[in-house]
């Protein structure tokens, strides 16, 4: 059981770990094609938030943004295989940062074919990973518990 395990989470951590791989490989000095991509969610997310909130929110260099994802999904990954909380926690943690970025379904009609071809069906494919996460974590806190190997005293009748 305990290989089953172990080959369970380092198929899912793949999907992280690869994706951290390809992200570092294609970073080069301004951030690869994920920063271009992102670059244009995030000043999206600018200027509704400035307009939502009515602040001016600070430029964010997007290059710092994907080095951050590339680091959550590799430590993350790597640590999620060997089964530990902190990479699952990492992993959850970029989830919940980079999902509603790039997948901004909000932004788009529902009537438009784009959104349910490529942003809601990706959104889900998001969220499924993440409640896939959460189950990980509340596995690894409702376990079963070991009981003590105490020897029940017998009663002596004489």
């Amino acid at each position: 059981m305990r290989f089953f395990s172990f080959l369970g989470r380092v198929l899912f951590a793949s999907i992280f770990i690869l994706s951290a791989w390809q992200m570092f490989n294609e970073f080069g000095h301004n951030g690869g094609p994920a920063s271009a991509e992102l670059a244009l969610k995030v000043a999206v997310l600018r200027r509704n938030l400035s307009s939502k909130l009515g602040v001016a929110i600070p430029d964010i260099d997007v290059r710092h943004l994907v080095a951050i994802s590339l680091s959550l999904k590799g430590i993350g990954g790597l640590l999620f295989v060997f089964g530990s909380r902190v990479g699952a926690y990492l992993l959850l943690l970029q989830l919940a940062i980079i999902t509603p970025v790039l997948y901004d379904f909000f932004n788009y009609s529902p009537q438009k074919p784009i959104f349910d071809i490529l942003l809601f069906s990706d959104f889900l494919q998001h969220i499924a990973l993440f409640g896939a996460l959460i189950f990980f974590l509340g596995m690894k806190t409702t376990g079963p518990r070991k009981h003590s190997k105490k020897k029940t005293s017998k009663t002596k009748t004489y």
